[in-house]
């Protein structure tokens, strides 16, 4: 171990954790970096406690301490070390925390590291290192690609029983806790001149020209250290080091107010109109969030341009057993050892056709570091000092059980010759990270002299690129194309921008000589790490005729895995191209979707969890029902008040019955404002209702309301409501709660596709009023204290189903509709909902001398039962309007959505299901809803069903328990006795079938 590897800037451990010089160091740690050695962290691994530093990942950090071993295959769970050094990581993937804050698949590339990290390796059992599912690895030659196509089809009765449960339980990587989530995650909302995305050389420049032009400006990197590969790299900026002059220009963009800097943020997808998703990754590098700041954030970024400046990602070369544990990308190799001062061995070796790989080399052996060959496919390699160069020679195999030991070589002559290594550093050119660009179906062309597919095409709107992700390789070009794309983009938007003096950078060529593959030796090469796909495979894909790109990716698996095909790809491409003797652009790519990188569910769900699973709705009288004690209801999305319990009421049913009774004898108010409310206006729009509904609406005069029924395309009723006409070409109509937003979607639809050219126009208004029913006999007399004294109210001047525009209050507009469900004198008065509050005060102050009562839910409830009213229970979307007893309003005189097949023979029998009412015979059985209708004698069977109850309550008018619901020619069978039935619990109970009309049959107290 040399003398610059144990020197005091790599600060050593002893075994207690103390500092020391040598019992207990991180073996692998060197000089240098950008980690902060003044910070010691602890943290586990499988359960072994490691140090390591502030700035490190956990796989840095891993690597320092020695552990090649982080993981383990998808399929043949063969052992597997770390490959990158970013998110394009396919093999180290981990388990984080644990309890509620477990979270799987993580890669340990990119997870931060923190006092009391907490990680194990996942995907294996019973240990990392003794995998009892390795027995797969033996019977690789029946795994082969499209093995589950060919076994799993035969035998049929094998599938339930044998084959889907083995696959259900080797299905996934990680595990999950099955705890709840401690932790909050959250939503919110950016807007932006310039989105750049991407935080190395050229999105610096470009954040920096359109931060001193003005313009509003957001930088996003999916790191936690801005710089990109500024950060990995020892050539400098000016007079700076790379990461010095990332300093610089970050202070100087922190101090731009209309600058937003956000490290940790993933861009994951570019959707329409210049949207963005990101996800912030605000505390995943703490031990636990503080109290009130959520862990990740989910940002909907809005922006007039963007500039993608992702950069590049390095590919492997495959070649047999090219998947051991300490074989890596080379620039990863450099930036482990140069931003983290860490190298995966003692001993590296170096395979490359191209000259970056040769920068490894010479970055390793500066850090004292031995580097015992550089493998160079390309005969005229360059030579490099201090290393012992193989040029011409490919890499055909490797040794090791749980950790790379040897690599095996076949030289330009055509002998072998076997490499003593620890760690191997391979580099096979790099690929421009164009999967943004592709999000809209957009699809990447090739260019040679990088040997790699570049942004081409429809690229998403406003967006343009620049620096390595169009393929402008060196930190000159980075730079400059950042600051021209940031010029040009803020040009459009009529914003002057002038770039800077670019600083002065290296502007090395590209030099690569593509090679994909080493066609020598029998083993396995291996492609998709994660998921084990071969050469063979896609040599197989290609024998078996699944040669497109889209084919070949399904059929073996091939970059499905979570690193999305980010380093396998490539080569699965090249090899299909060569088989097929095309060139690779022939071939072409498969496209990439959303998510770039994988997205915890916890954040898609932000707080959309528990009582906040989906948005809470308050009624205008929330507010004083809750002074009154209220108990509330969830219904849909709305809290309702269900009833109001006064001192002295021990149970629910006397808050209800009260309030049915002094609703009845004296005045009620409910609050309705729950009901759906569409204004229709326009010349036609007389003509659309009456194409909407089943009963007409085209000559309802001006200053009326009309009771209608909806009917679905196959005729059956599907919702109920009003609709009011307040002039010639101005309706508002009503619909339930529940079906609020199905009736405006509905009529939205009808209105654009079904009838394009009628004038009609359509505005959901339910929560721009608030309504409030008023019924009971004195229901008259309060309101005619509260609406202003030159609307006559009176049963002559505004008759029972009359409507109009008033004020109250002194001047506050209103609507006001004599309606009733409750069956009594009513009318529904709305305001603005600003003035929702205010009137329900008013309202019951109005009616302190008639002993006015607030009513809730159960109260409406039990008076439309005791009317006789149609509800959700009965519009169940399986009755008719002839079921409901409405067969009359459907009109034969017009047309209207579900009309014709209303009059299909199935739906018009003689013995067809009629809404009735049902009394018990003994006063004191209940009738329970949901029960099943059967003859007085017989036997109780679906065959003899004759219907059933859809709604039941107690009355306190009658004094016992009543229901409503549907009876085979029910309307001629009134005074029957018939058994209501419980068959699951064995019960049966008396009831005679009456009218539905429980109370007020006539209709005297509403029209009085």
């Amino acid at each position: 171990m040399t003398d610059a590897i144990l020197n005091a800037g790599a600060v050593a451990f002893q075994a207690d954790g103390s500092t020391g010089t040598r019992k207990g160091v991180q073996v692998n740690r060197l000089d240098g970096g950008l980690i902060k050695g003044s910070k010691a962290l602890t943290f586990t691994f499988d359960g072994k406690r490691y140090k390591g530093f502030e700035g490190d990942t956990l796989a840095s950090a891993l690597l320092a301490n020695g552990v090649r071993l982080m993981g383990r295959s998808f399929k043949y769970h063969r052992p597997r070390g770390v490959l990158t050094s970013g998110s394009e990581e396919p093999n180290a993937l981990v388990e984080l925390r644990s309890g509620g804050r477990q979270e799987p698949n993580t890669r340990a590339t990119t997870a931060e590291l923190y006092d009391g990290l907490e990680a194990n390796s996942q995907n294996r059992w019973p240990s990392l290192k003794h995998d009892f599912m390795a027995v797969n690895d033996r019977f690789s030659n029946f795994l082969t690609a499209g093995f589950y196509y060919k076994t799993f089809m035969w035998p049929a009765a094998f599938w339930e029983k044998i084959y889907e449960p083995i696959i259900r339980k080797a299905a996934g990587l990680g595990s999950i806790s099955f705890e709840d989530d401690p932790d909050a995650y959250d939503k919110g909302f950016l807007h932006c001149d310039l989105l750049v995305i991407g935080s190395g050389p050229s999105g610096l420049m470009a954040a920096l020209t359109a931060g001193r032009a003005g313009a509003r400006v957001i930088i996003a990197d999916e790191d936690f250290l801005l710089g990109g590969r500024l950060n990995a790299e020892t050539f400098g900026i000016n007079d700076l080091t790379g990461s010095a002059w990332v300093e610089q220009v970050q202070a100087e963009l922190a101090a731009m107010p209309n600058v937003r800097v956000m490290p940790r943020t993933s861009i994951i997808g570019a959707f329409d109109h210049g949207i963005y998703g990101a996800v912030e990754r605000t505390a995943d590098h703490v031990l636990a969030p503080e109290a009130g700041r959520p862990r990740q954030i989910l940002w909907r970024i809005y922006s007039k341009r963007a500039l993608l400046a992702a950069g590049a990602t390095e590919r492997p070369i495959a070649f047999e057993n090219n998947d051991r544990p300490g074989v890596m990308l080379a620039g990863a190799v450099r930036a482990y050892a140069n931003r983290w001062a860490v190298t995966p061995d003692q001993t590296v070796a170096v395979f490359t056709n191209n000259d970056d790989g040769h920068r490894t080399a010479a970055d390793l052996i500066a850090k004292g570091v031995k580097v015992t060959a550089v493998i160079d496919t390309r005969p005229d390699a360059p030579k490099v000092d201090g290393a012992e160069l193989f040029a011409g020679a490919q890499v055909t195999d490797t040794q090791g059980r749980l950790g790379l030991e040897t690599v095996r070589l076949r030289l330009a002559n055509g002998a072998t010759r076997d490499v003593p290594c620890g760690a191997l550093a391979v580099s096979g050119g790099w690929n421009p990270n164009v999967h943004l660009t592709c999000h809209q179906r957009g699809r990447p062309a090739w260019r040679e002299d990088i040997a790699a597919f570049v942004p081409a095409g429809e690229l998403p709107q406003n967006m343009s690129v620049a620096g390595a992700a169009n393929g402008d390789f060196s930190t000159a070009a980075a730079l400059r194309a950042g600051a021209e794309g940031a010029v040009a983009a803020l040009s459009d938007l009529g914003i002057e921008a002038k770039s800077a003096d670019l600083p002065e950078a290296e502007d090395a060529p590209v030099n690569v000589t593509p090679f994909w593959y080493v066609k020598e030796g029998k083993g396995r090469a291996w492609l998709d790490q994660q998921n084990d796909v071969t050469v063979k495979d896609v040599k197989l894909a290609h024998q078996e005729n699944f040669r497109s790109v889209e084919h070949l990716k399904r059929y073996t698996t091939l970059g499905m895995a979570t690193d999305q095909g980010k380093t396998s790809n490539m080569g699965g491409l090249a090899i299909m191209a060569e088989l097929a003797g095309k060139q690779i652009p022939e071939v072409g790519t498969t496209m990439f979707r959303p998510p770039y990188t994988p997205v915890s569910f916890g954040v898609m769900a932000g707080r959309s969890v528990g009582e906040e699973f989906r948005p809470t709705r308050k009624t205008p009288s929330h507010k004083w029902a809750e002074e009154q004690g209220a108990e509330f209801v969830e219904v849909g999305q709305w809290l309702r008040a269900q009833w109001f319990p006064k001192a002295g009421e021990t149970h629910w049913r006397q808050s209800v019955d009260r309030e049915v009774l002094q609703t009845r004898n004296s005045v009620g108010v409910c609050d309705v404002t729950t009901l759906g409310k569409i204004d229709v206006q326009g010349k036609d729009a007389a003509a659309f209702l009456n194409k909407m509904y089943a009963n007409a609406f085209a000559k309802l005069p001006v200053g009326k309301v009309r009771y209608g029924l909806m009917l679905r395309e196959d005729g059956i009723a599907y919702d109920d409501g009003t609709a009011a006409r307040f002039a010639e070409d101005h309706f508002v109509v009503t619909t339930t709660t529940a079906n609020a937003v199905l009736v405006y979607r509905n009529m939205e639809f009808a209105r654009q596709c079904l009838f394009p050219d009628m004038d009609v126009q359509l505005i959901s208004t339910t929560e721009a009023w608030a309504q409030f029913a008023v019924a009971g006999p004195n229901a008259r007399k309060l309101l005619q204290k509260v609406v202003d004294p030159e609307f006559d109210i009176s049963n002559e001047g505004f008759p029972f189903m009359a409507c109009g525009e008033i004020t109250v209050a002194g001047g506050c507009r209103a609507r006001l509709f004599r309606i009733s469900f409750s069956g009594e004198l009513a009318y529904e008065i709305a305001v603005p909902t600003r003035y929702g509050d205010a009137l329900l005060r008013k309202l019951m102050e109005a009616g302190e001398e008639f002993g006015a009562v607030p009513y809730g839910t159960e109260a409406l409830g039990v008076m439309r039962i005791e009317k006789g009213h149609a509800a959700g229970n009965e519009l169940n979307g399986t009755t008719s309007a002839l079921n409901l007893g409405m067969g009359r309003m459907v009109s034969k005189k017009k047309d209207c959505i579900g009309n014709t097949l209303s009059e299909r023979e199935g739906m018009n029998r003689e013995d067809a299901l009629k809404l009735v009412g049902f009394k018990p015979v003994n006063a004191a059985d209940p009738v329970p809803a949901g029960s099943h209708l059967m003859n007085a004698d017989g036997e109780v069977s679906a065959a003899t069903d004759q219907g059933y109850i859809t709604s039941a309550a107690y009355s306190p008018v009658l004094g016992c328990a009543i229901g409503i619901g549907f009876l085979k020619r029910g309307d001629a069978r009134l005074g029957e006795v018939i058994r209501a039935v419980n068959p699951l619990e064995g019960k049966e109970v008396q009831v005679e079938v009456v009218s539905a009309h429980f109370v007020d049959p006539e209709g005297e107290r509403l029209r009085g």
